[in-house]
Parts: C-alpha cells; sequence; structure tokens
C-alpha cells in the first residue's frame, strides 16, 4: 500500500495478515502439540500443558516486555537473528508474528485438545486393524471427527490475533504500514481525541466480534443437531 491510502485501511491490512498467518501457523503447531497433550500419559503433560495455557492468565504486557527483552540485539533471539543474517526482529511485523503466535497458543491448542480428546480410542483402534498407519489414521479419522473444533480454533486464534493489543503494543511498537494493527490505531485516536473515528473504529470490531461469536454458536449447533 502506498502513502495516500488511508491509514483504517492499511491498519486492516496488517491486521488480517497477522491474524491470517497467526492462525495458520497456530493451526500447524497446535494440531500436534494439542494431539499429544490429549494422549499422551507422560509426566510432562501438566508442566507442558500449563506452559501451553500461561498466555490465558499472563498480563499481556508481562510477556511483551519479556519477548522484547529477547528480541533486542543483546537478547538470546536476538543474538541467534543476528548471527543468520536476519537482523533483530523487535519493532517489525516477524517479531509482532512471532508474539502473537506465543500470545495465542492456547486459544487455538485448548480446543484442539479437547476435540482430540472426546474422540473414542476405539474408533482408531479399528482403524488400526485396518491397517491404517498413524499419520493415516490422524489425517483420514482422527481430523474429521475433530472437525468443529478445528473450526473453533481457527476462529478463536484469529478474532485473538485482531484483538491483541498489550503484546502488539510492547513487541510492535506503532508503525504504519507495519506494526499498526486496528487496536493500536484505536488508541492512537482516542489519545488523540478523535472520537468520531474512535467510534466509528470501536463499533466495526465490536460488530466483527459479535459477528464471529454468532458464527461460532451456529457451527456449534449444527454440530450438536448433526450428532443427535
Amino acid at each position: 500500500m502506498d502513502a495516500t491510502t488511508p491509514a483504517w485501511l492499511t491498519a486492516v491490512w496488517v491486521t488480517l495478515k497477522l491474524a491470517g498467518l497467526t492462525t495458520l501457523i497456530l493451526l500447524l503447531l497446535g494440531m500436534p502439540l494439542a494431539w499429544w497433550l490429549a494422549r499422551t500419559r507422560s509426566g510432562w503433560r501438566i508442566p507442558i500443558g500449563a506452559v501451553v495455557a500461561l498466555p490465558m492468565v499472563l498480563p499481556p504486557t508481562v510477556l511483551g516486555f519479556y519477548l522484547l527483552i529477547g528480541l533486542a540485539p543483546q537478547g538470546p533471539i536476538g543474538q541467534l537473528t543476528n548471527a543468520l543474517g536476519l537482523g533483530t526482529l523487535a519493532f517489525t511485523f516477524n517479531g509482532l508474528l512471532l508474539a502473537s503466535v506465543l500470545y495465542s497458543l492456547p486459544f487455538v491448542v485448548h480446543p484442539l485438545q479437547a476435540g482430540f480428546a472426546a474422540i473414542p480410542p476405539t474408533v482408531l483402534d479399528a482403524a488400526a486393524t485396518l491397517r491404517a498407519s498413524p499419520l493415516d489414521r490422524f489425517v483420514s479419522v482422527t481430523l474429521p471427527l475433530a472437525r468443529p473444533s478445528l473450526v473453533t480454533a481457527a476462529l478463536l486464534g484469529f478474532a485473538h490475533t485482531v484483538g491483541e493489543f498489550g503484546v502488539v503494543l510492547m513487541v510492535g511498537g506503532n508503525i504504519e504500514g507495519e506494526t499498526r494493527v486496528l487496536s493500536v490505531l484505536l488508541y492512537d485516536q482516542v489519545e488523540s481525541m478523535a472520537y468520531a473515528d474512535a467510534h466509528k473504529l470501536a463499533a466495526g470490531l465490536l460488530l466483527f466480534s459479535f459477528g464471529l461469536l454468532l458464527l461460532m454458536q451456529w457451527l456449534g449447533r449444527r454440530t450438536a443437531v448433526g450428532h443427535d
């Protein structure tokens, strides 16, 4: 987008790109992690599950602060990315993407974990007796049965990323076209007392959130009816 593009439209693009990429990455990483958490009997299940859930109770600014320290040139992640020739990720879109993936992790993993745990082991055992490989069982049996949870996880991950503020501001800052998302733009509008623009933006985000919740309720009801 060029310099003539309205600030709100640029923020919409950055927000949608961030939410879309975050959701895609979380689904790819979250499915194996959720499967392991749902099926394992390892003693590591409880501490790893607690780490996954930590962003749900940790203040976003705390997570953002430690990520910012880690991404700084002298931080462990910053030193690694510099050694790889990637530069530092603080106040960049890629750094913002990393922060969003970590912050939205439980909102994707938990629905998937619940969906995987609800699949009767006998179903997978039956597929195994038909000589289906573990990967084949996961793709052809597990994923279709867990499809409602998969949809819920994708919607929650996307919506939660759109609504991020504390982590976004700490790690990404407020760079137009790079890291300024809708929540940060709304903060700017309120801070500059542009309340008319803030009302429009806030109302749009409210309608988006409400519509997404309606969609999730509708999908959940449709799934329940289909199982009756």
